[in-house]
């Protein structure tokens, strides 16, 4: 009701991912996207990193970062205020600990690591698979670097813009990531770069 009171072509009920109604303001055509969440489930996620200190294979702390950054425009029984206040802490230590225990080793310590799945998919020629696990090596590498900054993890957008504004990251990274992403329809030299990349993240986390 809300959405179709601002545009008459408005998109409501939307759940390709979370529950939401999207529309462009026809004054501004600035584009507007509204996600409804359970105040439980939102609870939830947040004491699932801050007090249980549970990781995940990227995007760990997003959720956190969404919350803290938020900006209120109405907030009737104080519920979001109070939830925000709780939120905006110190990086836990376990949980930085958690995700680096985590993400580390899959990036390419294990037999089913994403490099040696990189490797595999340019073995057999299998594009489409070379660039899903290209992303999920990265979803990891920046979780890994913003847990190793204590910086709650931005969301999906502009990473490498955020990733630089951090204290300590490897000295190349945007060109390694970008070398990256360039060369992943280019067998021979992915498997390169996507070394050279963890290298680099090696130094930085100070490992041999």
């Amino acid at each position: 009701r809300v959405a179709l009171g601002f545009a008459p072509d408005a998109e409501v009920g939307n759940r390709f991912w979370e529950p939401g109604d999207e529309w462009v303001d026809p004054v501004t055509q600035s584009g507007v996207d509204v996600m409804f969440r359970e105040t439980a489930w939102i609870e939830e996620q947040l004491a699932r990193v801050l007090e249980r200190a549970e990781a995940s294979l990227g995007y760990s702390t997003c959720l956190w970062h969404n919350v803290i950054t938020a900006q209120i425009l109405f907030d009737r029984e104080g519920w979001f205020g109070r939830l925000q206040a709780w939120a905006n802490r110190p990086y836990p230590e376990a949980l930085r600990q958690a995700i680096l225990a985590k993400n580390v080793p899959i990036l390419r310590a294990t037999h089913s690591s994403y490099l040696h799945q990189i490797e595999q998919a340019v073995a057999r020629a299998d594009l489409v698979s070379v660039n899903h696990r290209v992303a999920a090596l990265l979803a990891s590498y920046f979780d890994i670097l913003f847990a190793y900054n204590r910086l709650p993890h931005p969301g999906e957008k502009r990473l490498l813009a955020h990733a630089g504004r951090a204290p300590h990251v490897p000295p190349r990274m945007a060109e390694q990531v970008t070398a990256l992403l360039r060369a992943a329809a280019d067998g021979q030299e992915i498997v390169a770069c996507a070394r050279a990349l963890l290298d680099s993240l090696d130094a930085l986390l100070g490992r041999s």
